[in-house]
C-alpha cells in the first residue's frame, strides 16, 4: 500500500507521521532535550584505573568520567603507550584504525583490569547506559552498531540470529547469514525484524554498517581522546533506514536545513532514498494536511468513533491493552447478525490502525461483539489478521477463546504514544475517577471525629477545595453542625480554589 511520510522539525522536536491512503497509520516523535546518549562511540582516554574495583574511570568529554567495569572491556585487546602511539584499542587480530596489527593478549576475564588498560591510553568505548544524578555513564569497550535488520560486531566474528526468532528458521537464516557476510569480516547478529528480509534488504544493511564502522575508525585514526566519534541516528536519519520502502511515494520535510542533512545523508548511506526525499514549502503546516494534530489528540482518548456508528473503547494498563467493540447507533444491516459482522469487521481495520497510531505493545485483548456465525468469525478473524501484516512491528495473535476473545501480542519497541504525550492525572493519579464531593465530606467528618477523640483543640478548620465547601454549607450543614456538637467544639471551613476535589486539610486552631 502506498504511504507518504512527514516530518514536521523544529529545534525542541522532530514529528514524523506515516500516512497511507490519506490516514495517518503511525507517529514518530523525538524531542532534543530527551535524547541520550546509549550508543555513542567515543574515543576515551582512561583517567584512573581502581584495582581495587576492577574498574576505571574514561574522560570521554562530558561533565563526569565515566565508568568501565573489567567485565567490559573486549576479550582480546592491544595495549598501546598513548605517548607513542594514539591509535585506540581494539579487537585481537584486527588491525587498528591507523593500519597497526594488532597483538593477542590473555583473554580479559583471566587478567586485572591493571593489566589491560593504564592511565593516558586511548580506548574507543561505547555508552551502555545514561548518566544518572552524580554517576557518570557506564561505557563498554565491546562496540556493537544497531541497523534496521542487523546489529554489527566489528570487532567479533560471531553469527547469530536472534532467539526470538523460532528455532526451525534460525539455521536456515544462519546459513544465508553467512553467505552474505563471506567478505568484509566482522559478526552479526540478525534482528527479530529480520525473519522475513529478503536477501537484497540484508545486504543493503550490511553494506550501511559497515560503511559506518569504516567512518568511525578513519575518524578514531585522526580525532584526539574525548571525542565523539559516533552518535546514535538521530529520529530523522532514521526514518530514511527504518520507515523507507518500496511502498513509499515521498518524504517531505518542512526545514530546508534538515532537508539538505538528510539529502547528505541519504548520498552516503541511502542513495536509493534520494529522489523521494522533498523539502515542503506549502502555506499550511505540513502536519494540516491530513489533520494529524487532531488524529493525535484522539489517540490519546478512550473511544474510537467507527464510520458505521459503533465505537471501540481502549484501555491501557501497565499488564496489558483491552479493546471492546461496540455496536453503538449502528442498525444499517438487514438484521442484528448482519449489524454485528459489519461493525466486527470494520473494528477489526480500526483496532490494527489504533495499534500503530498508539504504539501499544504487549498484551493486547480484543473483545469483538459475539458473532453466532462461524463462518463470521473467520471471516472477522482473516480480516484482523490481514490488517496486522500492514504492521512493521512483529505481532502474534491467537484465535477467538472459549470466552469469544481475540489474544495477541505486539513487540514493545518504544514509549507508547499516551506515555509520551501525557502524565498521570494530578487529580486522579491515574485512576481515572475521583472521589465525589459527597464521599469527601464524609472522608473529612470522620476525620474530625478521629482527631478530636486524640487531641483537644479550640476549634477545628476544614480547608477544601470549593465543591466540598460548598456542599458542607448547603446539604451537609446539619451534618456538619451535628457533629460540632457531638464534640463540643466550633468546626470553621476555608475554600482553596488550587486543591483538587479529593485534597482537604484539617488544621488544629
Amino acid at each position: 500500500m502506498a504511504q507518504d511520510i512527514l516530518i514536521n522539525w523544529s529545534p525542541q522536536e522532530t514529528r514524523v507521521a506515516v500516512v497511507e491512503q490519506g490516514a495517518v497509520q503511525e507517529v514518530h516523535i523525538e524531542r532534543t532535550l530527551e535524547r541520550g546518549l546509549v550508543g555513542n562511540i567515543y574515543l576515551g582516554k582512561v583517567s584512573r584505573v581502581l584495582p581495587g574495583m576492577q574498574s576505571a574511570f574514561i574522560d570521554v568529554g562530558l561533565d563526569r568520567a565515566a565508568f568501565l567495569h573489567v567485565a567490559d572491556l573486549l576479550p582480546n585487546i592491544t595495549a598501546r603507550h598513548a605517548g607513542k602511539d594514539k591509535a585506540p584499542l581494539v579487537a585481537s587480530g584486527q588491525p587498528a584504525a591507523d593500519g597497526t596489527p594488532a597483538v593477542a593478549a590473555p583473554a580479559a576475564g583471566t587478567l586485572p583490569i591493571e593489566r589491560q588498560i593504564f592511565e593516558g591510553q586511548a580506548l574507543m568505548v561505547q555508552v551502555l547506559k545514561d548518566p544518572i544524578g552524580t554517576k557518570g555513564a557506564r561505557l563498554t569497550a565491546q562496540i556493537s552498531i544497531a541497523g534496521r535488520l542487523l546489529v554489527f560486531l566489528p570487532q567479533d566474528k560471531h553469527l547469530g540470529v536472534s532467539q526470538k526468532i523460532p528455532h526451525a528458521q534460525r539455521e536456515a537464516l544462519r546459513q544465508r547469514l553467512v553467505a552474505l557476510t563471506a567478505e568484509g569480516g566482522g559478526g552479526f547478529i540478525l534482528r527479530t525484524n529480520a525473519e522475513d528480509a529478503s536477501d537484497e534488504e540484508l545486504a543493503e544493511d550490511i553494506a550501511y554498517l559497515r560503511k559506518t564502522w569504516a567512518h568511525i575508525k578513519a575518524g578514531a585514526a585522526r580525532q584526539p581522546p574525548a571525542t565523539l566519534l559516533y552518535q546514535d541516528l538521530t529520529l530523522l536519519q532514521r526514518v530514511l533506514r527504518d520507515l523507507v520502502g518500496a511502498q513509499t511515494q515521498s518524504i517531505q520535510v518542512d526545514s530546508r536545513e534538515q532537508h539538505g542533512l538528510l539529502q547528505t545523508f541519504a548520498r552516503e548511506y541511502m542513495p536509493s532514498t534520494l529522489e523521494r526525499l522533498r523539502q515542503y514549502s506549502g502555506e499550511r503546516p505540513i502536519f494540516d494536511l491530513y489533520s494529524i494534530d487532531e488524529e493525535m489528540a484522539r489517540a490519546l482518548g478512550r473511544r474510537v468513533d467507527l464510520k458505521s456508528g459503533g465505537y471501540l473503547v481502549i484501555d491501557q494498563t501497565e499488564a496489558l491493552t483491552t479493546v471492546d467493540v461496540n455496536t453503538g447507533g449502528f442498525v444499517g444491516a438487514r438484521n442484528f447478525d448482519d449489524t454485528v459482522f459489519r461493525t466486527n469487521l470494520e473494528a477489526a481495520q480500526a483496532i490494527a490502525r489504533q495499534l500503530r497510531l498508539r504504539n501499544l505493545g504487549g498484551i493486547v485483548i480484543v473483545d469483538f461483539i459475539d458473532m453466532v456465525r462461524e463462518d463470521h468469525r473467520e471471516a472477522v478473524l482473516a480480516e484482523f489478521r490481514k490488517q496486522l501484516a500492514r504492521d512493521r512491528v512483529k505481532t502474534m495473535i491467537g484465535g477467538f477463546s472459549q470466552l469469544g476473545l481475540v489474544e495477541m501480542t505486539r513487540k514493545r519497541t518504544r514509549e507508547s504514544l499516551a506515555q509520551m504525550l501525557s502524565e498521570p492525572c494530578a487529580a486522579c493519579g491515574g485512576k481515572g475517577h475521583v472521589k465525589t464531593a459527597r464521599t469527601v465530606c464524609y472522608d473529612v467528618l470522620r476525620e474530625i471525629l478521629r482527631e478530636a477523640r486524640a487531641f483537644n483543640p479550640r476549634e477545628f478548620r476544614v480547608v477544601a477545595s470549593p465543591q466540598v465547601v460548598e456542599l458542607f454549607l448547603d446539604e451537609e450543614s446539619a451534618h456538619l453542625a451535628g457533629l460540632s456538637d457531638f464534640i463540643g467544639k466550633p468546626i470553621s471551613l476555608q475554600s482553596e480554589s488550587g486543591m483538587t476535589q479529593e485534597q482537604y486539610d484539617i488544621v488544629l486552631l
